[in-house]
Parts: structure tokens; C-alpha cells; sequence
């Protein structure tokens, strides 16, 4: 029952002009067992919000919960500030040179075109976003090798599996260049770290890949590539398709059609809660949605990667 409500109250559209936009709703399975569970429209939040949002909700309950007051300070900015500034940032000289460095990147017509995939289906005419998961692990040896692998080239991890992801993209479609988007956090200043809010962007990092090399010399171009893109995100993805104008269409992506992430995963902040013990409550059953043709998630925990293919 519990699963199905979960299942509902994720499906349930949020009307923007109703200002809906935080949808709680706590189930009693027991007289010592519930299930709370948290909707939140991606506008006014993303995954750092959360665990933004998950901190100070933990500290407001082990403070109600003996009587005393909100712990939390007042915040100093509001998310209201940061769009604020970001308007009156990308204007002008700041603009252009942003808009130059990504049409180098992408071509005036965005990108090197779709994607394509060996598939045993038909890329349907209207994306339908049903999707499914396939979890994998890679072993702590091999993790290892990766991370020495890393630091001798002087990449980081997330940039040797990103030329790995790219290298295998290659192999299946046969194409020369490879489109992969990727998310970062956007909160480039120390003062936005604490705030809720939409900070995230994506970044469209599009690598040449050649059949005979070294993996070194990928790996060197993937770097290159992310730096650069790193130096360059402070442009809205959004504001970055409407400037490149690429073709559209109803069954893929603009730009790209796959997206890879790399996270860490740490202990989980409400383990223990004002005498409650706590524990993230599993998705099974729970249909997925997809929202490019691929997406391949992977995490960092303890000596070993966790990867989710999607």
C-alpha cells in the first residue's frame, strides 16, 4: 500500500501557478513505523537542496522535540538574490564570451548531431520516458586502478570514466564524436552552498575519439574538454540551446541524448533523529522515468564504484 501512495504522489503533476511546489505527506504503517514522503518540484530545488533541506529539518526536530527553539540563523541571501545577480552577470562582454567558447565547443548547428545507438528498438516518434534500471558494482582492485590511473595522468576520477563511457559510446554507434551531458552543482560561492535552491546546470563535454590511440591520449582530450567547460558554466543550458537553435524534435534530447554523473556517497544525515532511527525507504516497484536515450549514474562508496544504468 505504502509503495503505491509513494508511486502516486510521484506521479502527481505540480501546477506552477498554484505555488504547490513542497508536497509532504506522512504515512502511519505503525505504532512505531512511518513513512514520510517528499515531493519537490526540480524549479525550486536539486539534489544539493536536499540534502540542504534534510540537514536543517534534522536540526529543527531534535530542537522541537525538547522544546527549544530554531537553531538555524538567518540566511544572509536568498535564492531571489542569486537570480538577481545572474541576470545582471551574463549580459554583455560576460555573455559573448561565454556564448563564443560554447559555439567553438558545439557548432553553430549544436553539436555533431544525434546520437545514435545499436539498439533492438526503433527510437520511438515521442519520447514515452517509461525507463528501467540495471545496477552494476566495480570491485575495490579495480576502483583503485582506476583512481592511480587518475592521479598519473592528472585527471580525476569522474574524468577517466567519463573517456571510459565516451570510448564504449563510440564502439556502439561508430560515431567520431561524442555528446555526453553531465550535471554540476552551480554553487560556486561559498555563500550559496547553504541556500535551497535550482543551482544545478548541465554541461554538454563533446570528445573526439579515435579507433587507434593510447586510452592516455582520449583521457587527455576529456580533460582538456572538462576544464574548459568547467571555466565556462555559468551559462544556463536552456539559454545555451536557445542560442544554437539545434534541431528539434520530439524523440531525443537537444545537444545530447546521454548523460553521465559521478558522485560520492556519504553517510546518510538522519541515521539517528532525536531518539527516531532512521532509513531511506526503497523505490521497488516504483516505475522509473527516463529522461535521455542513456544515463549512467555511478558513486563513490567506501573502496568501490556503484553504477546504475538507465
Amino acid at each position: 500500500m505504502a509503495q503505491g501512495v509513494a508511486q502516486a504522489k510521484a506521479e502527481k503533476k505540480f501546477d506552477l501557478g498554484s505555488g504547490e511546489l513542497l508536497r509532504v505527506k506522512l504515512l502511519r504503517l505503525g505504532a512505531e513505523e512511518h513513512v514520510m514522503l517528499m515531493t519537490m518540484h526540480h524549479i525550486v530545488g536539486d539534489g544539493w537542496s536536499m540534502n540542504v533541506l534534510q540537514r536543517e529539518l534534522g536540526r529543527l526536530y531534535a530542537a522541537y522535540v525538547v522544546g527549544r527553539e530554531s537553531p538555524l540563523a538567518e540566511l544572509g541571501i536568498q535564492y531571489g538574490d542569486y537570480a538577481a545577480w545572474q541576470r545582471e552577470y551574463l549580459q554583455g562582454e560576460v555573455l559573448e564570451r561565454e556564448m563564443k567558447y560554447w559555439r567553438g565547443e558545439l557548432g553553430g548547428g549544436g553539436g555533431g548531431g544525434v546520437l545514435e545507438l545499436a539498439g533492438d528498438r526503433v527510437r520511438p516518434a515521442v519520447q514515452s520516458h517509461r525507463g528501467g534500471v540495471v545496477k552494476f558494482k566495480v570491485g575495490e582492485e579495480v576502483s583503485g586502478q582506476l583512481r592511480e590511473l587518475s592521479r598519473r595522468e592528472g585527471a580525476t576520477l569522474f574524468m577517466t570514466l567519463l573517456a571510459a563511457f565516451q570510448l564504449l559510446l563510440w564502439r556502439l554507434s561508430g560515431q567520431a564524436e561524442i555528446a555526453v551531458g553531465t550535471a554540476v552543482a552551480g554553487r560556486t560561492r561559498a555563500e550559496l552552498e547553504g541556500l535551497i535552491g535550482l543551482f544545478v546546470n548541465t554541461l554538454v563535454i563533446r570528445t573526439e575519439v579515435k579507433g587507434r590511440e593510447e586510452f592516455r591520449g582520449l583521457l587527455g582530450r576529456v580533460r582538456e574538454k572538462c576544464l574548459g567547460a568547467y571555466e565556462h558554466q555559468e551559462l544556463p543550458f536552456e539559454r545555451l540551446v536557445e542560442e544554437l537553435q539545434p534541431e528539434r524534435s520530439l524523440s531525443y534530447q537537444p545537444l545530447f541524448q546521454v548523460m553521465f554523473q559521478l558522485q560520492k556517497q556519504g553517510e546518510g544525515l538522519w541515521r539517528q533523529l532525536g531518539g527516531l532511527e532512521v532509513s531511506g525507504y526503497g523505490r521497488e516497484g516504483v516505475e522509473l522515468a527516463a529522461k535521455f536515450d542513456l544515463s549512467l549514474g555511478m558513486v563513490e562508496r567506501g573502496g568501490e564504484l556503484r553504477g546504475a544504468l538507465s
